[in-house]
């Protein structure tokens, strides 16, 4: 139900600000004075804070005792809750200036900017069931022994890579010096720093220092390549780039989305999607044969195309 989602929404939402989601994706039992540790905040506010998790059904008591456990579809739960707080949430500015954005988009897009905060935790949510699950497995079935990560963001598809994959080296490329201190720091976490470079670079750079793709039997990217296809020159140089300096019997797995995309379960996402991609970022998503033409331009021979969970997206595996 709608209202459901809401609270859920609103509630898992809270929880990530106070730093307690950690707790909650651990799948163990815990108390609420592990609440009141995480977020150094008073023993009754956090009772209730407790309390309206278990009302909810987000969390469910053990019997009788003190001790609460995540619900079993937590995952579920949150996945659908991440694309509420992507349309409502990362695209706000978009929303609430939207009648700036119709008269002028160029000018609009130059007041207001999405909170890459929010962009990157719907993102996590949605990501965690809607496309990194088979990116993630059409990637270790290759065995690579070297990964680059393009647009990596935070780092947890290389990370959770590298850990399945003990003999592989990877590469995270991405834009933010912020994402690329936190991929640092998930890299230190999950025991997995001596393997993993972060380059903090724009992946138009790539072109005049392919250095980081040296070698690389996969190029992954996650929703970024649609940020350069409006350059044609500019994206067919990148691919081509791609394609020259990786190692041979490489594979680029792009995953990126198509617009208004007709099929039922698809169409209301995707046209949201779609709509605010082009009134208020200035993206024209290529339709499926576009991308097909793209790849094959840069002289890929071999173009796969694969619908995702998440409604619009979609798994491109390019190789030749």
């Amino acid at each position: 139900m709608a209202a459901d989602l809401a609270a859920h929404s609103a509630l898992l939402e809270i929880a990530e600000e106070l730093g307690v989601s950690p707790l909650l994706d651990r799948g163990e039992t815990f108390t609420i004075e592990d609440v009141v540790r995480v977020t150094d905040a008073p023993e009754f506010h956090c009772t209730e804070f407790v309390r309206a998790l278990t009302a909810s059904g987000l969390v469910d008591r053990v019997g009788e005792s003190e001790r609460f456990r995540p619900c079993a579809d937590l995952a579920d739960r949150r996945y659908a809750a991440g694309y509420l707080s992507w349309s409502m949430n990362a695209n706000r500015p978009y929303i609430e200036n939207a009648l700036e954005f119709l008269r002028d988009p160029a000018a609009a897009g130059r007041k207001y900017d999405r909170d890459g905060r929010w962009v990157a935790q719907s993102s996590r949510w949605v990501g965690s069931q809607g496309f990194y699950p088979q990116a993630f497995s059409r990637i270790v079935a290759h065995r690579p022994t070297k990964v680059v990560d393009l647009g990596a963001g935070a780092g947890g598809l290389l990370v959770h890579l590298l850990r399945t994959l003990p003999d592989a080296t990877g590469t995270a490329i991405d834009m933010s010096a912020a994402a690329c201190a936190e991929a640092g720091r998930a890299a230190e976490r999950g025991g997995v720093a001596d393997r993993l470079d972060v380059v903090n670079a724009r992946i138009e750079s790539l072109v005049s220092d392919p250095s980081p793709l040296q070698g690389a039997d996969i190029v992954h990217a996650g929703f970024v390549m649609h940020d350069v296809v409006g350059d044609a020159e500019q994206f067919d140089a990148l691919l081509r780039t791609c394609r020259s300096v990786t190692a041979k019997g490489s594979r680029l797995i792009v995953t990126d989305a198509v617009p208004y995309a007709a099929v039922e379960r698809e169409r209301a996402f995707s046209a949201l999607f779609t709509y605010l991609h082009a009134s208020s970022m200035d993206i024209r998503l290529p339709t499926e044969e576009q991308w097909r033409e793209k790849f094959r331009r840069a002289g890929y021979t071999a173009v796969e195309c694969t619908p995702h969970r998440m409604p619009t997206s979609r798994m491109f595996v390019v190789s030749g």
